[in-house]
């Protein structure tokens, strides 16, 4: 008896199939995932800070302007270069802007207009860390932004987010009383 030896293999057509079919999951499952770039988020009240300085557009300072009841916002670099449309998503709709006065009573900040519209918010952002401190009420709530080190807090009304400003403001100034 003579066994023959038949030797097994794919051919070339069903190694084509493997490499389509093959090809098609990596496409249809990586091309939603952008490697090495994060996605930004919409521009709130809360990641504001974060996400203005973390942009391409900050180098060293900033200023945030935004117009038209908050819809549209622009950036602008250094102190005498011209705004440019921030191009990402904005969640700032309708937002009012407050700051303490020296009779630390809470004030709503009025601005002047830029291309006939309405300015709403405007913002400075440093490179030590440091931005514009301030208070926003939106209908999702109220929140205040620090200037300094502190994350942004979220609070019921403007007269609770006044009330944790002038806490934190009396702790800091009272800070050298510790030495």
């Amino acid at each position: 008896m003579k066994q023959t030896s038949k030797q097994k293999g794919f051919s070339l057509i069903e190694l084509l199939i493997v490499i389509v079919i093959v090809g098609l999951v990596y496409s249809i499952g990586l091309s939603k995932i952008e490697l090495g770039k994060p996605k930004v988020k919409a521009l709130t009240p809360l990641n504001l800070k974060r996400t203005i300085v973390n942009s391409e557009f900050f180098n060293g300072h900033a200023t945030l302007m935004c117009v038209d009841k908050c819809r549209k916002c622009y950036l602008r670099q250094g102190l005498s270069s011209p705004f440019k449309a921030y191009s990402n998503k904005i969640n700032l709709s309708d937002v009012k802007a407050y700051t303490i006065d020296e009779d630390e009573s809470l004030r709503r900040l009025e601005y002047e207009r830029y291309n006939d519209k309405k300015i709403c918010l405007v913002m400075d952002f440093y490179n030590n860390g440091s931005s514009t401190q301030i208070i926003l009420e939106s209908k999702k709530g109220t929140y205040f932004l620090p200037a300094f080190f502190d994350e942004p807090k979220k609070f019921d009304s403007p007269d609770d987010a006044k009330d944790y400003w002038l806490k934190q403001s009396h702790i800091v100034s009272n800070s050298g009383d510790f030495y």
